[in-house]
């Protein structure tokens, strides 16, 4: 008798702690629950599919060696920066990235592979990384910070690093 009241009493914790859990895991402060109940707080499913469409843009310019593909995702301000070999800040403007997209040691990669790893969005702003491998032979992990301009979703800036190729 003692041991199912024991177990009754263990359930019962953790599923209060389940939900707890929930909502302590709600970063935009809204109702989180299980069941019958309705979320109250955004879903940014809408808001996610674009921004994965914009990423792509750049997944694909990248693919094929064309800066025209991935143009259309980035803001006419938008810049890029990285620490070069030595530990120097490098970087500028985003057509920095366009020259060099569009020159040699940049060669079409059809067989590169690209993942989003996380995209994290709050109202109008977006974080977002990238891991690409064999980009020309080189392998990138992405940084982006994206902004709702307008009802659009474009790439603000651009930092990255560049992986010692395996």
């Amino acid at each position: 008798m003692k041991m199912t009241f024991f177990k009754t009493f263990l359930f019962a914790a953790i599923v209060s702690g389940l939900g707890a859990a929930a909502q302590a895991a709600d970063p935009q402060g809204g109702q989180q629950t299980a069941g019958s109940k309705t979320i109250s707080k955004p879903t940014y499913v809408k808001d996610y599919q674009a921004i994965t469409q914009v990423l792509n843009k750049y997944i694909d310019g990248c693919k094929q060696a064309r800066s025209s593909i991935m143009k259309p995702a980035f803001s006419e301000n938008a810049t890029i920066f990285s620490v070069n070999a030595k530990g120097k800040l490098t970087g500028g403007p985003i057509q920095e990235l366009f020259d060099a997209i569009d020159n040699p040691p940049f060669l079409p990669s059809p067989e590169a592979q690209s993942v989003i790893v996380k995209v994290d969005i709050v109202g109008t702003a977006a974080s977002a990384r990238i891991d690409s491998n064999d980009v020309s032979g080189f392998s990138f992990s992405d940084f982006f910070n994206l902004l709702k301009v307008e009802g659009k979703w474009m790439i603000i800036s651009k930092i990255y690093h560049t992986h010692v190729a395996p």
